[in-house]
């Protein structure tokens, strides 16, 4: 039976659906204001295979991941670039399925922008507005009542005033409490505005997501997931808005997927750190660094460093090694491997313990290579598969191998005059040419391999 770590109650809990065999899941995805960075790559890739595995055990998916393409941010930077918000918004969101598709995710079944669901978000404000839960205050904004939600705090288990404790709280006076949210906020001159009972303006962004998850997937849906830092404020927020509005259950399962620290240390953009996805791909190959985002499991905090990398790196050449020139079977009976990966993946997504079964499989494939060769084509086709399901294995091993790393150096045409030029030294029995050419391939970070079948390459 799948177990899902559950946030809201603090425990794995085996997964009922709301309706059998159907599983609804939403996603919180990106402000589209500037490029995807590193982190936003360990959440697209968390929930890209938590929606795989998802699928594999035969339950009829919904994914639906959210765009924000109206805020504040997205506005500010629009006017520095002098660009409208729609242009930044749709440059931005072409950009991030650029990265996505290039670290091998497949796109979720639904996308909803913002600005696409503005009466449902306005409808909701108003229900809350009626039922007494928002108030409008003297600057126009339409607030939220924490205070009137009995259960708020309840996803990070903590008391209003405890959670008030320490955090970036924006005490306004035209505020009832120091917790309660904008909903709704008064548009200035000349920015992207929508008309609605409280004036000209736009959602807070809170709001968007309780609309816009509750129209594409219903008041109550199986899976809600996230960043770590979205338990609180924005998850929090999500809970009090959507079930006062509804007067149900939001969401069963609460998911949050852990945090990428660079070198031990918070990634941001004033010590210098950040990384954006676009950045990481020019030195590597896309499935590196899903596979650095999968080796551990989706809870689990991943420090992000050239070392981390070089070591991704090293390990997914050992998986592709393993299919270098050898036959897969179009069909193959699954073995103890494929049981103990399912059970794996059925306790929380541990991709972590997965990866290693990945391996115990890799050696019995290059035992069978010698001892069993009927059975290592199998074996290769149960490796393919079982990868897959970690969106890895996915390129031919000959292509990954000789470009796991983006390399400024020798192209591929020149490797190949050199490998060529060194089988005619060899056949000329000019063996100190031939070594020299090794030699030299070798500064170049290019690895020769010599077998029966010829000379093959792999770049380090």
């Amino acid at each position: 039976m799948l177990k899902i770590y559950n946030t809201l109650t603090g425990k794995k809990e085996i997964f009922k659906p709301i309706v059998e065999g159907k599983v609804g899941m939403y996603v919180c995805g990106n402000t589209v204001y500037d490029f995807c960075h590193i982190g936003h790559a360990r959440a697209m890739i968390s929930f890209d295979v938590i929606s795989r595995f998802i699928r594999h055990l035969g339950y009829d998916l919904t994914y639906i991941r959210n765009i924000t393409d109206v805020d504040d941010k997205i506005i500010k930077r629009a006017e520095e670039n002098n660009e409208s918000t729609q242009a930044l918004t749709e440059r931005m969101i072409a950009a991030q399925r650029e990265d996505e598709l290039a670290l091998g995710n497949k796109m979720p079944d639904r996308e909803p922008k913002a600005t696409e669901f503005m009466q449902e978000i306005i409808d909701m404000v108003s229900i809350l507005v009626e039922k007494g839960f928002a108030y409008q205050g003297a600057s126009g904004d339409v607030y939220y009542r924490a205070a009137k939600f009995k259960d708020y705090g309840k996803l990070n288990n903590r008391k209003l005033e405890d959670m008030l404790a320490g955090a970036r709280i924006e005490v306004e006076a035209a505020k009832e409490h120091p917790a309660d949210f904008v909903l709704w906020k008064p548009a200035k001159e000349g920015e992207v505005a929508w008309d609605s009972p409280w004036g000209k303006g736009r959602p807070g962004w809170h709001i968007e997501c309780s609309a816009m998850s509750t129209s594409c997937l219903g008041s109550h849906f199986d899976i809600h997931g996230g960043g770590p830092d979205l338990k609180f404020p924005h998850h929090e927020n999500e809970i009090a808005q959507s079930e006062a509005a509804t007067g149900k259950d939001y969401v069963n399962y609460w998911m949050h997927c852990g945090a990428v620290r660079v070198n031990n240390e918070k990634m941001s953009k004033s010590l210098g750190n950040f990384f954006t996805v676009r950045d990481v791909l020019a030195k590597f190959n896309p499935e590196v660094i899903r596979y650095l985002m999968v080796s551990s499991q989706y809870r689990s905090p991943i420090d992000y460093s050239d070392q981390s990398l070089q070591e991704a790196k090293v390990a997914l050449e050992r998986l592709y090694t393993a299919l270098r020139q050898q036959s897969v079977a179009d069909s193959y009976e699954p073995t103890e491997f494929t049981e103990r990966f399912e059970n794996a993946m059925k306790d929380d997504f541990n991709t972590a313990v997965a990866v290693s079964v990945l391996f115990e499989l890799v050696r019995e494939l290059n035992k069978a290579k010698t001892e069993s060769p009927a059975m290592a084509p199998k074996l290769a086709a149960e490796l393919r598969v079982l990868a897959d399901l970690l969106g890895l294995l996915g390129q031919e091993p000959e292509y990954f191998l000789q470009n796991s790393t983006i390399s400024e150096g020798l192209s591929e045409t020149a490797i190949q005059v050199l490998i060529d030029e060194r089988a005619q030294a060899r056949k000329d029995k000019n063996f100190a040419r031939s070594d020299e050419i090794r030699d030299e391939l070798a500064r170049q970070g290019i690895e020769l391999l010599d077998s029966r079948e010829g000379t093959t390459w792999t770049r380090h």
